[in-house]
């Protein structure tokens, strides 16, 4: 339909926007910042080797991520609840691409061995477009198959997804090294999850009565509706203002330099956690400090001047200790 001067009438706008759901994502946007705080700390020595990826601060971080995709499921549903808008979804999905380009660019040059490929953001852009998908069927199926998502992985698995070209699929046997890896299996679970959790307020008229309500005004609330709506921008530029603050504080405050001997039994055990378990990593990194020890290896290898390629008694050790940690 057309009006009287012949130009085509707007499309319908979504006319939710939850307060809430805004407080919401600040607060995982700060959330994060304090975890990847954590990271930098241990970045310049602070902070143990693996203390980021273990324990409490593990399971912390991954709350982060599945709020985030959850929230951005639920997004979804609201703002294109009234009908899609391609045009702003179009700009919406090349920002987040972009942005995602970005993070991994960077990395490619900040962390080689461990660049970002898959992170939260590349996650995002593919289940939003996935997302479409299940915007006009029932809440209730986009739940079921987030359910689905969750649970698959933890029942499948093929070395032939063990590589670079298929990681992000999230069915390999063995995890790759990166520093924020988030592939679609499990990770599709949560935004579908809240996806269908909007789909199923909106039917029941949930998010109408919720649309009505708005929490206070103060500063944190101001801070979070701000930093909520502008959240790409925080991602982007918290983790360089954080490392920046950290490193003046390293330039006052050194870390001081630590026993070498616990810190590489650390490594090696985290490492070594991501493929076996504990009690095996306990044995084997046991043994290869023994024998570094023994063979005056263990400082060559520790400051990088001995390595597999360069000295073969480095692979015959390995494989010692496998055998002698295996039960």
């Amino acid at each position: 339909m057309t009006d009287s001067t012949d130009k085509a009438l707007p499309a319908p706008k979504s006319k939710f926007r939850l307060d809430g759901l805004d407080l919401f994502r600040g607060l995982a946007l700060f959330a994060m910042a304090t975890y990847h705080l954590a990271w930098d700390l241990e970045l310049f020595g602070y902070l143990d080797p693996g203390t980021a990826n273990h324990g409490w601060l593990k399971i912390y971080a991954r709350s982060i991520a599945a709020s985030f995709l959850f929230v951005a499921g639920a997004s979804l549903a609201l703002a294109y609840s009234a009908g899609l808008r391609p045009r702003a979804y179009i700009k919406r999905l090349v920002t987040i691409v972009a942005a995602a380009a970005l993070i991994t660019i960077a990395t490619i040059f900040a962390t080689p061995d461990a660049f970002i490929f898959f992170g939260i953001l590349h996650a995002i852009a593919a289940a939003s477009v996935i997302g479409l998908l299940f915007l006009r069927l029932p809440g209730l199926v986009a739940l079921l198959a987030g359910v689905a998502c969750l649970i698959l992985p933890q029942l499948y698995g093929n070395e032939v997804f063990n590589t670079i070209w298929l990681y992000w699929v999230g069915l390999s046997t063995i995890p790759p090294r990166a520093n924020d890896y988030v592939p679609l299996l499990p990770w599709l679970g949560p935004f579908l999850i809240g996806l269908g959790c909007a789909q199923l307020a909106l039917r029941y008229g949930l998010v109408a009565r919720l649309a009505r309500y708005r929490a206070g005004n103060n500063l944190m609330t101001r801070v979070l509706r701000l930093s909520s709506r502008h959240s790409l921008a925080f991602y982007l530029l918290h983790q360089p203002v954080l490392i920046a603050l950290v490193w003046s504080f390293a330039q006052l405050a050194p870390a001081q330099t630590p026993d070498p001997l616990p810190r590489f039994i650390s490594k090696c055990e985290a490492s070594c956690a991501r493929d076996n378990d504990a009690n095996f990593c306990t044995r084997f990194c046991g043994c290869v400090t023994d024998e570094l020890l023994s063979r005056s290896m263990f400082d060559g290898f520790v400051a990088g001047t001995i390595t597999p390629d360069t000295d073969s008694r480095v692979n015959v050790i390995a494989e010692q200790c496998t055998a002698k940690a295996l039960p």
